[in-house]
């Protein structure tokens, strides 16, 4: 059976599977950084595609303990969001919609709280999928975010 769910600290093993399998994309992280992360997420959802998870959102509310550049970035511009800081999806279960599924619930908890959605794309190495993916979902660039050896497009999603 195909569900949405919480996620649970059990599920930390195989979000980092599906982490993986989406790099560069998603940023690589441990197991201990998967948990933290769970642990600060105002959103946490999973996909489960009979019985199994097969994909995932991590949501943060501004100003946690967080330490992404990318995170700081939006807390450093905007004082309410949400933040997007990864969803992925197996990539065995791919173009089946469980991204949109996700984001939709992603959506609808922003606009309950009445901030807009922010996330970001990378830009150096190219996610051109990404990026019609987010632009699909409403999302508007507002600005760029340059490191030493990458670069993202940073996004927002303003409550419609």
């Amino acid at each position: 059976m195909d569900a949405l769910r919480p996620l649970t600290p059990e599920d930390v093993p195989r979000m980092v599977l599906i982490n993986e399998q989406g790099l560069p994309g998603t940023g690589k992280v441990t197991e201990a950084e998967m948990a933290d992360l769970l642990g600060l997420s105002e959103l946490a959802l999973g996909y489960d595609d009979d019985n199994v998870l097969n994909g995932f959102v991590l949501c943060l509310l501004p100003k946690t303990s967080y330490g992404s550049l990318n995170y700081a970035w939006f807390n450093q511009h905007y004082d309410e969001f949400l933040y997007v800081d990864r969803i992925a999806v197996a990539e065995s279960v791919r173009s089946r919609r469980i991204g949109t599924h996700l984001y939709n619930k992603v959506i609808d908890h922003a606009e309950q709280l009445g901030v807009p959605v922010t996330a970001e794309v990378s830009l150096r190495p190219p996610n051109p999928g990404s990026m019609r993916f987010h632009n699909r979902h409403g999302f508007e660039k507002v600005g760029v975010f340059e490191q030493a050896k990458k670069a993202v497009t940073m996004l927002i999603r303003r409550s419609q």
